[in-house]
């Protein structure tokens, strides 16, 4: 696998400048609403309790209804409706009700429609949605115990490309010529070219500015190559790539980022999945992304 990453102090340099300068832009344009950032604060604040964040949610009763719809789908199996915040929380805890609030407010920003004759924003939200219940089956298939967690790093794993539609419209749009006349040439090496960062770097670079956790950072920046992780940091962002590779043989909405037809099976070996699993996630998917979809409305 080819580094991306420039690697000398003055590119790393201009390489965080290109990142911060289209993150700032952003900041003005599309941003996470300001009651899931509230709850983030929240969350990661060790005194806070389930009270304070139900006092958050209920000033924002659509946030609220939005975050029951999820707790009382099948997404969830949980036995009877769950008919208030307080009880979801207590259900499910303070974390997955944030991850659930973060995914809820996320679809809003995957706007733009068709920029160019090969993309169109729904396809990536199409994609964020598929990679999301790919990583949440995976998670599942590991006993990893964090199907909120699992699902959100799929949902976010390329919202660099958001940040890319909205702050570097024209240059993506030449990434995107780029890609359709060279064949052979990736997504990141196009990025690279054209912008002087990749879409990996500009995810992880929302993900600091917006203060999720490390884990997501990782997921963002790292989801094309998690072997460069640590060993002890890998899990979720490998779960994330497998889960690209398996959208990209689906063929299920915007892959142009995935060069791996296949999954590593060094990968695969070291998260404990096996082609069995993989087969059964693909076969599991359609449905997965029906019920996910009913609940996680682009722009709703």
């Amino acid at each position: 696998m080819s580094d991306t990453v420039p690697t000398t102090n003055d590119t790393a340099n201009d390489t965080e400048s290109v990142v911060q300068a289209a993150i700032q832009e952003i900041s003005h344009i599309a941003t996470l609403p300001e009651v899931t950032i509230k709850i983030i604060k929240l969350v990661e604040d060790p005194d806070s309790t389930a009270q304070d964040l139900n006092n958050v949610i209920s000033n924002d009763p659509a946030l609220g209804a939005r975050i029951l719809k999820v707790v009382n789908s099948a997404f969830y199996g949980l036995p009877g409706q769950i008919g208030s915040i307080n009880r979801a929380i207590v259900l499910l805890g303070l974390n997955a009700v944030k991850n659930i609030a973060i995914a809820a407010s996320l679809a809003k920003l995957f706007r733009g429609g068709k920029i160019a004759a090969n993309f169109d924003a729904r396809d990536l939200w199409h994609n964020a949605i598929a990679s999301a219940c790919a990583t949440r089956l995976l998670a599942e298939k590991v006993s990893l115990g964090l199907p909120d967690e699992a699902f959100l790093s799929g949902l976010i794993h390329d919202i660099g490309i958001m940040v890319e539609i909205q702050a570097r419209r024209n240059q993506f749009v030449e990434v995107l010529q780029k890609l359709d006349e060279n064949p052979g040439l990736s997504l990141l090496q196009a990025e690279l070219e054209v912008m002087g960062a990749t879409h990996e770097q500009f995810g992880q670079g929302l993900c600091k500015l917006w203060k999720f956790p490390q884990s997501f950072q990782y997921v963002t920046g790292f989801h094309h190559r998690p072997t460069e992780l640590a060993e002890g940091q890998r899990t979720l962002t490998g779960l994330v790539c497998v889960a690209d590779v398996i959208t990209k043989q689906l063929a299920m909405g915007f892959t142009a980022g995935t060069e791996q037809n296949e999954v590593d099976p060094a990968l695969l070996k070291e998260l404990g999945l096996t082609e069995g699993h993989l087969k059964e996630v693909a076969e599991q998917l359609p449905e997965a992304i029906e019920e996910a979809s009913g609940i996680f409305q682009m722009g709703g």
